[in-house]
């Protein structure tokens, strides 16, 4: 058995889980919210994992896994879900930390825009190809949906916070698709794909992470949000009469 893809995953999340303890960040604090995010996100991906690695849009190398499978899909894609967005959620908490949920950026909405009218160009174009289509129109609808519908207070911390993780995301997905070993860990069927890669990365792999940790942070933060409601509840004091 070979254990690159489960060190990959293990390495992801070490630091930012022991770091999680440290008393001016404190995550471990919030597991109770951050846990079940996390657990609740992985889901719909694993679903959505699971088919596309049964038709033939993806795949794992198995010279790099241990050999357990769950779902159709190796352990270690799994614990992807888990590892990576912690590591991804403790980065976005430190910011948060830092710099508070009101955080704006002045170009909140111009860089919403860019990246819904990209989506759905993408989409359009691509129609016929199921990586492309399914990741554009995925994260189209749920940017309209947190930003319209829900109006959520976090978009530009979430914007902020994810220009930094790009720079792990090309570590860990390039290893992943094959910047380091002989052969890629996880391969990709291009006729379901743009076929452009920045060096062995899938582009659309840049959309598919954006929905992926959107996903993670909206649901921390719903939940975040209603342990705050049901804590200020608790304090307020029992009328009398």
């Amino acid at each position: 058995m070979n254990f690159t893809y489960l060190l990959v995953d293990l390495g992801a999340i070490s630091v930012p889980l022991l770091a999680s303890f440290h008393p001016k960040i404190a995550l471990y604090k919030n597991w109770q919210m951050l846990w079940p995010a996390i657990l609740l996100a992985t889901v719909p991906f694993v679903i959505w994992d699971s088919h596309f690695t049964q038709i033939g849009v993806w795949g794992f190398n198995p010279k790099y896994l241990t050999g357990i499978y769950f779902f159709h899909l190796p352990i270690e894609e799994i614990l992807f879900f888990v590892c990576i967005p912690y590591a991804c959620l403790f980065s976005y908490f430190c910011f948060r930390v830092y710099v508070g949920t009101d955080y704006r950026l002045k170009k909140e909405n111009t860089i919403t825009w860019i990246i819904l009218a990209i989506t759905v160009l993408l989409g359009v174009i691509f129609h016929d190809r199921l990586y492309t289509s399914w990741t554009a129109a995925g994260l189209t609808v749920f940017i309209l949906l947190i930003k319209f519908v829900f109006k959520v207070k976090w978009l530009s911390l979430f914007y902020f916070s994810h220009m930094f993780l790009l720079i792990p995301f090309f570590i860990v997905n390039g290893i992943l698709t094959g910047t380091g070993p002989d052969e890629p860990i996880v391969w990709y069927n291009n006729t379901e794909n743009m076929g452009f890669r920045l060096l062995t990365i899938p582009f659309e792999d840049i959309f598919y992470g954006m929905l992926m940790l959107m996903l993670n942070t909206f649901l921390f933060e719903f939940l975040m949000s209603r342990y705050s409601v049901e804590k200020e509840e608790s304090l307020k004091p029992l009328s009398v009469g």
